[in-house]
């Protein structure tokens, strides 16, 4: 063994990439051991909102680290993860009134998938059966992978992963093949499972708000219970504070992560509505809800998250999240009329295309070029194969915008003709 002793996520250490090692962070700017300021464009991997090292949220741990720093959540709490709780039921649907803690975004599918299924059966009904979208992505771990899109990301663990019903993506012009497969899904399915609005590794695919309200529609005539994933599109990435608001959707589950703490540390929740708590209540242990980790509720976590909550309850940052996703658009439409450039798609303050090849691939050989070119050029851009998107923090200034475009339309222009 030479080097670092580390297993990079989502790496193939066989290709050499450079690793660079990043010292410090500050807004939307990563600056490197050697010294580089590196524009991070996608949120570190969609979790920075307000910004790195951001005031509130850096004081706010620091003070609870001096008070208290880890307790078992099973049976007993406190003050932050209180605040935390009452402050989501606040600011999401009345019907979302019971808040369980977890870990990560792959962890709180793994609640919702759990609750699902407890609901069902600790009311005597026997359904198990799962329907999920294709193209998604809901996270790493078994479960959140069998509700996932079967391929390249988990074609080793098949043998471990449970059946689901899938149903296409609804493309423009296949939306109703889409509501017709769920519906001839739903009669004894347990929950759909969807990323509202917005496929994230999927290679971010926008589908419009009317399909998700029918889907939320179709499953309510079923009684089928409607998961939403908003792991990624929650906390404005879309343009509101929930992707569900713009289709008037109120799921039965919904899970949030990556923004919780402004994405500062590792932190998950699953709402769930009453109906759910109460298929789980009993003064029988064994209907218990059977799940947890040694760091459930951390109270350092749950002091970030009260001071994201408190950002948004205290800042205009829709307005700010308005603002970005304007000044995206226009460079976007100015990116788009470039050759080599295809499906130019926006929504709130994601945004993405392909270059080359139109129809967009995870292990298109473009891929690690243009990851190094932007590494090149002081990016941190990390295309989906040949589907290049910008997610930046919503801090990032025009001048950073600029020269992240810049960047897009000169890989466009050497890369947009490649095979």
């Amino acid at each position: 063994m030479s080097g670092s002793p580390i297993w990079h996520p989502f790496t193939q250490h066989g290709l050499g990439e450079p690793i660079p090692l990043v010292t410090r962070a500050e807004g939307a700017v990563l600056t490197t051991q050697d010294g580089r300021r590196i524009i991070d464009a996608i949120s570190s991997w969609w979790v920075t909102t307000h910004g790195h090292s951001h005031p509130r949220i850096m004081a706010a741990i620091a003070e609870q680290a001096g008070r208290l720093d880890q307790i078992i959540f099973a049976g007993w709490t406190h003050e932050p993860a209180e605040t935390v709780a009452r402050e989501l039921v606040r600011v999401t649907p009345p019907a979302l009134s019971r808040v369980f803690f977890s870990d990560s975004g792959s962890t709180c599918v793994e609640v919702a998938l759990k609750m699902a299924l407890g609901y069902w059966r600790n009311r005597g009904e026997a359904r198990q059966r799962v329907i999920v979208m294709e193209h998604s992505y809901h996270g790493d771990t078994i479960g959140a992978m069998s509700v996932g899109a079967r391929g390249v990301f988990n074609r080793a663990y098949e043998p471990l992963l449970f059946d689901v019903t899938t149903i296409p993506f609804p493309a423009p012009g296949r939306e109703q093949a889409t509501l017709d497969a769920l519906a001839a899904a739903c009669a004894d399915a347990a929950a759909l499972i969807v990323e509202p609005l917005v496929l994230g590794a999927g290679g971010m695919l926008v589908y419009s708000a009317g399909v998700l309200a029918e889907m939320r529609a179709v499953c309510a005539a079923h009684g089928t219970l409607f998961i939403a994933d908003e792991v990624m599109t929650g906390w404005g990435r879309t343009g509101t504070l929930l992707a569900c608001e713009q289709a008037g959707v109120v799921p039965d589950l919904l899970c949030l992560s990556k923004g919780l703490t402004g994405g500062a540390v590792p932190l998950a929740v699953t709402l769930a509505t009453e109906a759910i708590f109460d298929a789980h209540w009993s003064s029988d242990r064994s209907r218990m809800f059977f799940h947890s980790s040694s760091y459930t509720a951390n109270p350092i976590a749950c002091a970030a998250a009260a001071a994201n909550l408190a950002i948004w309850r205290d800042e205009p940052v829709l307005e700010r999240v308005a603002t970005l996703a304007a000044r995206q658009r226009v460079r976007l439409d100015a990116v788009a009329r470039l050759p080599g450039v295809h499906n130019p798609r926006a929504l709130g303050t994601i945004a993405a295309l392909e270059i080359g090849d139109p129809a967009g691939a995870y292990l298109s050989d473009i891929g690690p070029r243009l990851l190094g070119f932007f590494r090149e050029r002081d990016l941190l851009l990390r295309p989906l194969g040949n589907t290049v998107y910008v997610m930046p923090p919503y801090c990032i200034d025009e001048d950073q915008l600029d020269a992240v475009y810049a960047a897009i339309g000169q890989a466009a222009a050497r890369f947009g003709g490649a095979e």
